[in-house]
């Protein structure tokens, strides 16, 4: 079904400018994406400064948590009161808490200024995608947001290199205090480039609403983290959890239904398009996001690669990352067409994961290196699909709301997934009740310790991780074809192109 109908002109005309623009914006994501990558290999040192060990999961986990809770509330602000000065007051945040990370003087200092600079970096995160909108029209910004993709993507190939080259040279406190010039720059870029568009309503802020769905999306992100932060997904304290994330679920449902601005409007979820698009933004950040790690575990564990020569094949997924992200971009901004896409997407992941399930001790590192670069473009070829299609679908007043929603999707299927696979891996290592020699606990085996072993215990060892990771991929498979079933229920959408409503925008933006 075509949809050929007007879209408000961009907020900024002149391309120069609106390129300046983009960089900057890009710039902020770069930062607030990065910086949860970049702690990864940094801490170690911060632990052997500060001590509490039994913290260590907590600086990341304090991140997290900040930022999912506040992203949808983000959204909804700029749609309320304008997304510049929003914008900046999370870039400002976010500045402030680094520079509190950077000083800290304790583990529980770092610990609540991680939680400030999460209040700002996912402010940052919602606001660039919302700001994107009113910047370029629908089919241009698929090209524009399939840019934004390679930042998220580069963020987290580069952090922890960088993470720990900045680490050695400058201290671990330089991780954080380099945000501060950064920020600063991008903050005055904004204030001095980005024209402020006033919304034509009243703001109303539903504070309940917030709350209540702050506490859900805080719930979900912890309990999902709870084998590692409470020692089991089945611990009292992460039950306790569990059953006040239904609870905040339910009472949010209730507050919403009633409020004048709810913080995500219900009426979005009426819409098929944004249901949709969201259990696929689900679904893709399980795949895409939620599979990192485990595929570098796999790729130590099951064929004795360093974890710089697993590393390396990573180059193999970010190409194929950036190859289908690019091109998709291209060829959506040409043709407003971005179904296709999606069906391709979770095809290209499905049969990459089915091919894993064939991987066996011996397979040569570079079949599974192409299978990984399948995969990679399959994550590449829909990375900006979800937020295109929820903007173009939500009301504009909404857009805001519905940006924030299904980027927070998109990290809540990841954590949610990463705890599945976690807990699928540690159940299946625990079933091999075989006692391999010179090993006590195959779970805590480094691979220094896996490479120091004689050659039948190597074997024994990547025998035990292949068995365990069959599953996971059959479980990877699954998900991918839910995502999948969703996107062939997408409506056949083409996004409208900008019509001769500039001067009514230009008014606007004037104001």
């Amino acid at each position: 079904m075509d949809t050929q109908i007007a879209a408000a002109a961009p907020l900024v005309t002149d391309h120069r400018r609106r390129f300046i623009l983009f960089l900057f914006l890009m710039a902020a994501m770069f930062m607030a994406t990065l910086d949860n990558q970049i702690v990864a290999t940094a801490l170690p040192t911060i632990v052997g400064e500060f001590g509490h060990l039994e913290r260590f999961s907590w600086v990341g986990s304090a991140y997290l948590l900040a930022v999912s809770a506040v992203m949808p509330l983000y959204g909804k602000l700029g749609d309320l009161f304008g997304r510049k000065y929003v914008m900046m007051a999370a870039i400002m945040i976010f500045t402030v808490g680094s520079a509190v990370c950077g000083l800290a003087v304790s583990m529980n200092t770092l610990i609540a200024a991680r939680v400030l600079q999460g209040l700002g970096g996912g402010g940052i995160m919602v606001s660039i995608f919302a700001v994107n909108a009113d910047l370029f029209e629908p089919r241009e910004r698929a090209r524009y947001q399939s840019y934004s993709s390679l930042v998220l993507m580069a963020s987290g190939a580069i952090g922890p290199v960088l993470g720990g080259a900045m680490s050695d040279l400058f201290g671990w406190r330089s991780i954080f205090l380099v945000n501060v010039p950064i920020g600063f720059v991008v903050l005055v870029g904004l204030a001095l480039m980005l024209p402020y568009r006033k919304p034509n309503r009243r703001p109303k802020i539903d504070y309940a609403g917030a709350l209540l769905l702050a506490l859900t999306t805080a719930s979900i992100v912890l309990a999902a983290d709870g084998a590692q932060v409470f020692g089991s997904l089945f611990a009292p304290q992460n039950l306790a959890i569990m059953t006040l994330g239904v609870a905040a679920a339910i009472g949010w449902i209730f507050v919403e239904r009633r409020a004048a601005e709810p913080i995500v409007p219900l009426s979005l979820f009426h819409n098929s398009t944004f249901s949709l698009l969201l259990i696929m933004s689900i679904m893709s950040g399980a795949i895409g996001i939620g599979m990192v790690n485990y595929f570098a575990l796999f790729l130590q564990t099951t064929t004795g690669l360093s974890p710089s020569a697993a590393g390396a094949f990573f180059i193999l997924l970010t190409g194929g990352i950036v190859c289908g992200s690019l091109s998709a971009g291209r060829i959506i901004s040409i043709t407003g067409r971005y179904k296709p896409f999606a069906i391709a997407s979770l095809t290209c992941s499905a049969i990459a994961f089915v091919l894993l399930t064939r991987v066996h001790v011996g397979t040569p590192v570079l079949l599974i290196g192409a299978v990984m670069a399948l995969h990679g473009f399959g994550v590449g070829l829909a990375q900006q699909v979800p937020v295109i299609g929820v903007q173009n679908a939500a009301p504009a007043r909404d857009v805001g709301a519905a940006t924030g929603s299904v980027t927070l999707s998109r990290m809540g299927g990841a954590s949610i997934a990463i705890s599945i696979y976690g807990a699928i891996v540690g159940s299946q290592l625990g079933k091999t009740g075989v006692s391999i020699p010179g090993v006590a606990d195959i779970e805590q085996l480094t691979p220094k310790m896996l490479a120091a072993l004689p050659e039948q215990a190597r074997q024994a060892v990547a025998e035990a991780y292949g068995s365990a990771f069959m599953p996971l991929f059959m479980a990877s498979c699954v998900i991918a074809l839910i995502g999948l079933c969703a996107a062939l229920m997408l409506k056949p959408t083409q996004l409208p192109r900008v019509v001769e409503v500039r001067p009514t925008a230009n008014a606007e933006a004037a104001e």
